[in-house]
């Protein structure tokens, strides 16, 4: 699968910006990891906390810098610089960009919000009401191509993302994934090169979440040359139409792939080189201020069959397995390579797969429609056949805003238990005939829905699944497998059901753009006032007891109007031979870290 990504609330035990498309894993050892080499000894959950982190900072440690390339797998390639754009966000850029573009934030194996200190002198709330944040940056930081990195980047990310810069149309010309946060920064400042001042409409509890958790901070310098625009400090959502489309156009258009003019680092590593459909391989940035990382090169190869992952590793062909989707065969194969010395780890993370139903199809606008849908699926088999030779205890997950175990979860679909003949007589109480060929029609229309998703086995073993979980209902399922689903088409609203992942970071606010009216991830042109209107309340209440209420409440509305079928929640995998410690962070997978690896054999 691939995986989306957003964003979720500090209180909630998450972390994120705005959600993106994910991928999954599994869980060893009861959920709590495999054996390790790590410096915790055989814990894998040791191997969450980074070298470098120290209370709530990070700074970035001193280790052996080597000459090794490490090859790492995972699911999906690569494909876009600005992950921060619709068309492009997704996990699997994450991975790659976590060690390439720097934030204010970071965040370590358990989701722990981090102050980036090799980057930041401190973020300091100055005012409450109105809120005002002030971040600082150290003096000195540079992109990779020598310019600085400084406010004028802030600025940039704020203006692409507030939402409010609006064509003839009324639609966001940047065309952002996510505006949670920034869409209700009303002043910017930049007092001096190093600091940059945010004035917020209202209270926004998960300030944290903006500028570097979504990797969303890019060089504004280049976007300058390249736009012929003097000064983006001086342009905000009123500045003139035609400035504003020139930056929208190059934001949203030519940070996609890779191209070294472009596309400067500010993190630990830079892009050097990019094969589409296959690699993304990170070198040592010279110009980072922090210390530099352990591996010379890092490779990220695209393998979507998890099995050729475990064979490549077992082979020597990659280092490192990063798989965000869960597979019992891959699993089995490298719990066997452990005598090889191959450390393998596997538990729950912040991703859940779900079934996201288009209002726009003219099915699917119909309630029972949808409510047939649901009542057909029978999530407790996928779970039983897909995750628990992964990870024992999966169930299905019956919340689209908590995961389970988080205050605030209530199983909202509990009632959608795989049972055909209930999801039939909804059907014919809404006016279908079941033909003689077993499918439901409707003024002479064959009931037809295509479930679309990225090509990855699991994916496809749940559309066969449901194809015999509904064909009793009378709903037709048709298998639309494209392997560039989540790049091309998801965030064009162009499908009946998407089966994808969303990963999440700590921070539940993020959710608001995928669930809200005309939010900047609702692809699906889902709309309730009362959604919208608990949304806003949830991100903007400092009291996090009325601010999980109501998270819940649009949460049990949400359920009511069949919008999205939660399936379960992912879990990841990983393996690794001859590096000290590796762990599959949530949101950023197995490289978050990786400027700290040391080679061990």
């Amino acid at each position: 699968m691939s995986i989306k990504k957003s964003t979720l609330s500090a209180f909630a035990a998450v972390v994120g910006t705005s959600l993106v498309l994910s991928a999954c894993g599994g869980t060893d050892n009861g959920g709590n990891g495999g054996g390790g080499n790590g410096d915790g000894g055989n814990d894998i959950a040791s191997m969450a906390v980074s070298k470098g982190q120290s209370g709530d900072e990070y700074t970035s440690p001193e280790v052996e810098q080597g000459t090794e390339t490490i090859t790492v797998s995972t699911d999906n390639p690569f494909t876009a610089y600005n992950n921060a754009a619709a068309d492009a966000n997704n996990s699997y850029n994450s991975f790659a960009l976590t060690m390439v573009l720097a934030g204010a934030y970071k965040l370590d194996g358990n989701d722990k919000v981090l102050l980036n200190k090799d980057v930041m002198e401190a973020v300091e709330l100055k005012s409450e009401s109105p809120q005002v944040v002030s971040w600082k940056i150290k003096p000195g930081v540079t992109w990779s191509d020598g310019e600085a990195w400084d406010c004028d980047d802030f600025h940039l990310a704020w203006l692409s993302q507030t939402g409010k810069v609006k064509g003839a149309d009324g639609a966001d010309l940047f065309t952002a994934a996510g505006t949670t946060g920034y869409d209700i920064i009303e002043k910017v400042e930049c007092p001096s090169p190093t600091e940059f001042v945010t004035t917020f409409s209202e209270t926004y509890p998960d300030y944290k979440s903006l500028f570097g958790i979504s990797l969303d901070i890019l060089p504004a310098h280049i976007l300058e040359k390249e736009t012929g625009v003097a000064d983006i400090t001086k342009l905000t959502p009123t500045s003139d139409k035609a400035e504003l489309t020139k930056v929208a156009e190059f934001w949203k258009t030519k940070w996609n792939g890779f191209d070294a003019k472009l596309m400067p680092a500010s993190g630990q590593y830079k892009i050097s080189a990019f094969e589409q459909n296959s690699s993304v391989t990170l070198e040592r940035n010279d110009k980072y201020i922090g210390n530099k990382g352990g591996p010379a090169k890092i490779i990220l190869r695209g393998i979507s069959d998890q099995v050729a992952q475990a064979q490549a590793l077992e082979n020597g062909e990659v280092q490192v397995n990063s798989m965000a989707q869960p597979d019992a065969n891959a699993a089995e194969r490298l719990r066997n390579l452990s005598a090889q010395g191959v450390v393998f780890g596997a538990n729950q993370g912040l991703t859940f797969e779900h079934f996201d139903l288009n209002f726009k199809n003219e099915w699917l606008k119909d309630a029972a429609v949808r409510k047939a849908f649901m009542q057909c699926v029978n999530r407790a088999e996928l779970v039983e056949k897909l995750v628990r030779p992964v990870l024992e205890d999966a169930k299905p997950l019956g919340s689209l805003v908590f995961f389970e175990g988080e205050e605030g979860y209530v199983d909202n679909y509990a009632q959608y238990t795989g049972d055909a003949n209930a999801a039939k007589a909804t059907l014919e109480g809404a006016g279908f005939t079941i033909g003689a060929d077993g499918i439901a029609t409707k003024g002479g229309k064959k009931l037809s829905l295509k479930i679309s998703h990225t090509d990855i086995p699991r994916r496809k073993q749940t559309v066969e699944l449901v194809q015999s979980h509904c064909k009793p209902a009378g709903l037709e399922i048709v298998d639309d497998t494209d392997p560039n689903f989540l790049d091309t088409r998801v965030s064009q609203g162009d499908y009946d059901i998407a089966l994808f992942a969303w990963s999440s970071a700590p921070f539940k606010s993020g959710q608001k753009s995928i669930y809200s009216t005309g939010g900047g991830q609702n692809w699906s042109s889902y709309s309730n006032k009362e959604v919208d209107a608990a949304f806003v309340d949830a991100s903007t209440n400092l009291d996090e007891k009325a601010a999980r209420d109501a998270y819940a409440k649009a949460d049990a509305l949400m359920a009511a109007d069949n919008y999205s079928l939660p399936l379960f929640q992912l879990p990841r995998m990983w393996a690794f031979k001859g590096i000290d410690k590796v762990y599959f962070q949530s949101y950023y997978g197995t490289l978050w870290n990786a400027n700290e690896w040391v080679k061990t054999s």
